[in-house]
C-alpha cells in the first residue's frame, strides 16, 4: 500500500466526531502478544464493536489507481471494508478493515466513534468458516494524512493483528477530513458456535 489512506466525504459537518485523547496511544509498557493461536484464513462476514454499537456487514476493498486504500462504496455509509488482498481477520499477519466516518448528507457512517474506542475495547470479527476472531484494543491514534506511517500501520509483527481506519480530525470543504483514526488491536480469543 502507498503512504497513506484516501478517505473523504464531503458531506454537512456540523461537529467532528470523537478523536481519540493522549491516553489512547500506544504505551511503552503495552504488552501486545497475543496469547491465541492464528487462525486459517477466511473471508470476514460482520464486525462488532459493542463498545460504540458497531454491528456492521463486510465487503471486500482493494486499492485505487493510486494505490490508496478503497473505502466501501458510498451508498453503503453501515458497511465495513475489509482489504481482501491482505490478512484474514485472525490470521497471522495485519487484517485491514475500513469504513466511512460519515455520509455525504452529514449523517454517521459506521466508524462514526472509531475515535472514541479505549485501551482494552473487544473488536469481534465474524467469519464464514463460522469462528468469532476477538481483538483486544491495544491503541488509538490519530495521525495528519499529509504524515501518515504507513509502515506502523500496515506493517506485520508476524502476530493475528488488526487496523481499523477511518477519516477524522478537522474537516475542510477543500480537503475534507485532515486526519485519519487508527485503532490497533491484537488477537486474544476464539469462538466458535454452539
Amino acid at each position: 500500500m502507498t503512504a497513506g489512506v484516501v478517505l473523504l466525504i464531503s458531506g454537512l459537518h456540523d461537529e467532528e466526531p470523537p478523536r481519540p485523547s493522549a491516553a489512547q496511544a500506544f504505551s511503552t509498557s503495552a504488552d501486545t502478544r497475543s496469547t491465541v493461536r492464528p487462525l486459517p484464513p477466511a473471508e470476514p462476514v460482520r464486525l462488532r464493536i459493542a463498545a460504540i454499537g458497531v454491528n456492521a456487514p463486510m465487503a471486500r476493498v482493494g486499492l485505487d489507481a493510486a494505490g490508496a486504500l478503497r473505502t466501501p462504496p458510498r451508498g453503503k455509509p453501515g458497511v465495513a471494508g475489509w482489504y481482501g488482498v491482505g490478512t484474514a481477520p485472525g490470521s497471522a499477519g495485519t487484517a485491514i478493515a475500513t469504513g466511512h466516518v460519515d455520509t455525504p448528507t452529514g449523517g454517521p457512517g459506521v466508524f462514526y466513534d472509531l475515535g472514541a474506542l479505549t485501551d482494552g475495547a473487544t473488536i469481534e470479527i465474524g467469519r464464514a468458516d463460522r469462528r468469532t476472531a476477538v481483538f483486544t484494543v491495544r491503541a488509538v491514534e490519530l495521525y495528519d494524512k499529509k504524515k501518515f506511517p504507513s509502515k506502523k500501520v500496515y506493517g506485520s509483527s508476524g502476530r493475528p493483528e488488526l487496523r481499523l481506519i477511518t477519516c477524522g480530525g478537522s474537516y475542510t470543504k477543500r480537503s475534507g477530513y485532515l486526519s485519519n483514526v487508527v485503532v490497533y488491536a491484537t488477537l486474544t480469543a476464539v469462538t466458535r458456535p454452539a
